[in-house]
Formats: structure tokens, C-alpha cells, sequence
């Protein structure tokens, strides 16, 4: 669905209310991932379908779908709807007891998710859906290690930051948590000094079936690989890959999860990555799209097997809003609608059909442009100072001066971007019109003008 924000404007009153909010912000705000002083975070005062307006009252177009989970866009008047409707019955009550909101979210994802996932335990948001498959993946077997990818996120808390493969977890991860990383397979920046994808996959799975046995598979209770990793750079599996880790963690005795908390509920063009591989895990969660992040929802997705071990054996955990009403709620309305609009549908035919022939494009014509990659509405485009090399135009974990530059180049053309180190991720919500999006690429496209400026001569 797309809405017509053509005569939208932003009042006086709403921008003094920006102004208001963004001074006691800086009062009493800790914000996430940012040192405090330098911060200066732009306040936004309204959202609507593919945009947003600032504080300044300028009109946005949300090429990062947020943290790329307003999947159905921002304010879709279905599941609005649905949580006003849901607050007027019952706004909350603890998990122990049933309500009809949760049940029919459960219902209606295990009617998505492949194979045999049929029961659903409902979290928070995906940090903590990740680190409750992996208690119930250890519980399970009874082996404690986790097998994780380098280049990964899985969350901020404890054990699903140490999880993580990516600079984020190196402040918090003091090495105790049973946790070993391995390299993946990412085709352009082989570890493998891989030529093909196929030397790709071949290699990446004889690594990893060498770090399982030198660990040892009777210590290692669960694998924990996003489908196609998100923040980390949309890197999507070579053929043959994720088929090969579904073998070696059943030749293995070990617990596949697959994080789709990213790249699920339509993001990659079906409504779950595995989908591209006719692959089943043993444990998915998710969270982000399930709800397009209206109100904070997560979950794993559970294999029968793995509920069999909890049928009569107390599973230790649980949450006091797992199931949250108005988060079911939300969840019941975001999947009808992206179902009656087809909206995962969508996401496939202008992934196919504009983002990847336009990025194809932009790659042939900015010397900045290493590699782009994607499927659906989850693209990123690398952008480097040497194409030759590959140098990345910012290092790993960093910014720079020339990403900087690229940045504000977006946001002056109009675009509220997504910028992860070296990379510009096109992220848009599923739902986007064309017309909106061939805009978002004219601007991306423009601004790479910018970052050729950096390119080594």
C-alpha cells in the first residue's frame, strides 16, 4: 500500500513540539551506540507510508526502513487500527494467561516459517529472541558451545553481543561465553582467496566443518548464522552454502538457528530468507517486520524435536511482556496486510526489477562503487577508494571524512539513509512506490558523486 504524501505539511506547532522534544533529549536521553557528548540526533515529527519530516519540517524519504524493520512503512492504517482497537479490550496482560491476539500471531507465523517450526516463544525484540535459541539449543543437547559467524550481528545483550561477529562486541566480549566464530562465506572479500562462488562455498564449508571438528562437535550445542546478514553488509550466500551448513550441523549433532530477525517477514523478497534455499532450521527467530516494529515484538520459531525436549521438562525462562497484546496485535494486522497487498511480492519484483538493474547501473558508473548485492528490498552498495584493491572507502568499524561527505550528500537530496562503515544499504519499506523509489535510487545515484571524488587516482 502507498500513501499519497504529496499535500502532507508540517505545522508551526509541530515543529516547536520537535524543537521541545529534542531539548530534553540532550537533557536526559542515553542513547545506544553513541558517545553522549557530540551526539546531535535529528528529531522527527511526523511519518507517513515511505517519509518522514525533521524537526526543520523537511520532508525525508526513508530509504533505511528505520534499523530496516518498518517493513509495511510508517503508520499503515491497518495496523494502527488494529493496536487501537487491541488497547480498547485488553492493553496487557502477563504471558501464563491466553490471549487472542498472541495465539493468532503464533498461528499465523508457524503458518509461514518452513518445516516443522510449529511452536512460537514470543520475546522482546531479537537480541533476546537470539539468546533464548540458544539456552533452549544448549538445554537441548546439552553442549554448551556456540558456533557464530565473524561479520554478524545479533543483538545488544549479554550473550548475543558476544555472539555478534562485528566490532560492536570487542568492548563486552571477555572470551568466557562459550562462543567461537568462524569465518563466512562473502564472496567479495574472500577469506578464502576465493575466485568463484563456487571455490566460495566449497572452502567456506571445509573451514567450517574444520573449526566443528577442531572444537569438537561434542562440545558444540548450537550454530547461530543470519540467512543473509544485515547490518553486517547484506552479503548474500553463495549457492550451495546455507545447504551445506544445514548438512554439517545435522552430520554434527548440532543446533542450526537461523537469525532472520533482519532479513525476515518479506525483507529479501520471500517471507523468509531460508525460503531462497528450501532450507529448515532447527530454531528461527525474528522480530523487526513481524510488526514493521510498531510496538517491540520478537520470537523463535521452534522445531518440533526441540519442543519435545520441553514437553515435560520446565523450560527456565520467560519474559513478563512475551506476547505483549498490543504487539500480537500489531503482528496479526502487519501480516494480513502485507498478505492482502502483497507486499512480499512486491518486494521481489522491484528487487528484480529496479533496485538490482539500477544499482547494476550505478556500479558501471561511479569508480567509488566496489560491488552491490541483494535481493528484494535488502541491498547494499560497497563503496571503496580502489577497485582494484578494494580498499574501503571507511575501515572496518569506522567512518571517515569521504563517508561523511556521501552521507550528507543523501540527506541534503532528500533521503534519510542507511550508512554502515564503507557501505549505503537500500533498504526501503516493501511496500514503497515506484515512483518513490526510482527517486531514492536518482538520489543515491547523485550523491555517489560525491564519494568518486575520493577514489584513488
Amino acid at each position: 500500500m502507498s500513501i499519497d504524501v504529496s499535500t502532507e505539511t508540517i505545522t508551526a506547532e509541530q515543529i516547536a513540539a520537535g524543537a521541545r522534544a529534542h531539548e530534553l533529549d540532550r537533557a536526559h536521553v542515553f542513547h545506544s551506540w553513541q558517545a553522549q557528548g557530540p551526539f546531535d540526533p535529528m528529531a522527527i515529527v511526523k511519518t507517513e507510508g515511505s517519509w518522514v519530516w525533521d524537526g526543520a519540517g523537511n520532508k525525508l524519504l526513508d530509504f533505511s526502513s528505520q534499523l530496516v524493520n518498518t517493513n509495511i512503512g510508517h503508520q499503515h492504517p491497518k495496523v494502527v487500527a488494529a493496536i487501537q482497537e487491541q488497547a480498547a479490550q485488553i492493553c496487557t496482560i502477563a504471558p501464563q494467561y491466553v490471549n487472542d491476539a498472541r495465539s493468532e500471531a503464533a498461528r499465523l507465523i508457524a503458518e509461514l516459517t518452513p518445516g516443522d517450526l510449529n511452536r512460537i516463544f514470543f520475546t522482546n525484540g531479537g537480541a533476546d529472541a537470539n539468546e533464548h535459541a540458544i539456552r533452549m539449543a544448549r538445554l537441548h543437547t546439552g553442549k554448551n558451545k556456540v558456533l557464530a559467524a565473524y561479520r554478524s550481528y545479533h543483538g545488544g545483550t549479554h550473550l548475543a553481543v558476544n555472539v555478534t561477529g562485528d566490532p560492536r562486541r570487542v568492548a563486552s566480549d571477555n572470551a568466557t561465553d562459550g562462543v567461537v566464530h568462524f569465518f563466512p562465506a562473502y564472496p567479495y572479500r574472500s577469506y578464502f582467496h576465493s575466485t568463484t562462488e563456487a571455490e566460495e562455498t566449497e572452502r567456506a564449508l571445509r573451514h567450517l566443518e574444520d573449526t566443528i571438528i577442531l572444537e569438537g562437535p561434542s562440545s558444540i550445542g548450537a550454530l547461530v548464522l543470519e540467512s543473509i546478514p544485515g547490518s553486517a553488509g547484506i552479503y548474500v550466500p553463495p549457492a550451495g552454502y546455507m545447504e551445506g551448513v544445514r548438512e554439517l550441523t545435522t552430520k554434527y549433532g548440532i543446533v542450526f538457528i537461523a537469525d532472520e530477525v533482519m532479513a525476515g517477514f518479506g525483507r529479501a523478497g520471500k517471507w523468509f530468507s531460508v525460503n531462497h534455499w528450501n532450507v529448515t532450521p532447527d530454531l528461527l527467530t525474528f522480530a523487526k517486520g513481524v510488526n514493521s516494529g510498531y510496538v517491540p515484538l520478537g520470537g523463535v520459531a521452534i522445531s518440533d524435536a526441540i519442543f519435545e525436549t520441553f514437553r515435560d521438562r520446565v523450560y527456565p525462562g520467560g519474559l513478563t511482556y512475551s506476547g505483549h497484546p498490543l504487539a500480537s496485535a500489531a503482528a496479526v494486522a502487519t501480516i494480513n496486510a502485507m498478505k492482502e497487498e502483497g507486499m512480499v511480492e512486491n518486494a521481489a519484483r522491484i528487487g528484480e526489477d529496479i533496485i538490482g538493474p539500477a544499482l547494476a547501473e550505478i556500479k558501471a558508473k561511479h569508480p567509488s562503487v566496489g560491488d552491490v548485492r541483494g535481493t528484494g528490498c535488502f541491498w547494499a552498495v560497497e563503496l571503496v577508494a580502489n577497485c582494484e584493491t578494494r580498499e574501503p572507502l571507511a575501515p572496518y568499524g569506522g567512518s571517515s571524512p569521504a563517508m561523511a561527505a556521501v552521507t550528507g550528500a543523501l540527506k541534503k537530496a532528500g533521503m534519510l539513509p542507511f550508512v554502515n562503515f564503507n557501505r549505503i544499504h537500500v533498504v526501503p519499506p516493501l511496500n514503497i512506490s515506484d515512483e518513490d523509489l526510482r527517486a531514492g535510487l536518482a538520489m543515491l545515484d547523485e550523491a555517489l558523486s560525491v564519494a568518486d571524488a575520493f577514489v584513488e587516482a
